[in-house]
């Protein structure tokens, strides 16, 4: 995201908190789950400061209620993304997936490792940059199990909102050199995903070649 485009975000969030506390931090972090791409990366840390350091608090509380709220928040959101997925998502798949190169053995393959690494998916993305925004979408399509999505989603958010609440609270005014730190890990998981989607349009249209010189033979 650019950097001018965040400080726009930034004056938005700071008057939030100030008007609505922990409420709109709960509002923000489940719009950012809900395929929404507001970086938590500033979010969480300005809450730290905002709404903890910056009333006298501690890091302790910091951590927590960074954490609870920031992961409730993500819930929601996580569930509202689920449910598109599952509810219209398969069937819009279903019959027009053809047109975006997803056919029925690309769903039983996202079906099969829902299944078997759902769990581990849920939690694991929620430590992700731009991950952790999309995921719960094809984890709605592939139906994978909810309440083990909910939970472990719950306790992944919780451990990104916390640390990063915490390090808002660290940093104190100074919170916007956490983003400057966490800003470059953004670029190698947007290269592994450009390189992942590159080979996926690549497998399909190879396949798609192979087919049709089958029958053509």
């Amino acid at each position: 995201m650019p950097v001018w485009l965040e400080h726009r975000i930034v004056e938005f969030l700071t008057n939030l908190f100030q008007t609505m506390g922990w409420t709109g931090v709960v509002g923000i972090m489940a719009l950012e789950s809900a395929n929404i791409p507001i970086p938590s990366e500033v979010t969480m840390p300005l809450s730290g400061w905002l709404l903890i350091q910056a009333k006298g608090g501690t890091a302790i509380q910091a951590a927590l209620w960074g954490g609870l709220w920031g992961a409730v928040g993500c819930t929601i959101g996580s569930l509202v993304s689920y449910g598109l997925g599952a509810l219209g998502g398969r069937p819009l798949l279903d019959r027009y997936g053809k047109y975006l190169m997803i056919n029925p053995h690309d769903l039983e393959v996202a079906d099969r490792w829902f299944a078997r690494l759902g769990d581990w998916t849920a939690f694991l993305s929620r430590l992700l940059p731009i991950v952790r925004t999309f995921i719960s979408f094809p984890a709605g399509v592939a139906r994978t199990r909810l309440i083990p999505f909910t939970v472990y989603s719950f306790i992944g958010s919780f451990v990104w909102c916390a640390g990063l609440a915490y390090g808002g609270y660290v940093f104190g005014a100074r919170w916007e050199e956490l983003r400057a730190i966490m800003r470059p890990f953004d670029i190698p998981i947007a290269i592994v995903l450009l390189g992942g989607f590159a080979y996926y349009i690549y497998h399909h249209v190879r396949r798609g070649a192979r087919k049709h010189s089958e029958g053509e033979s």
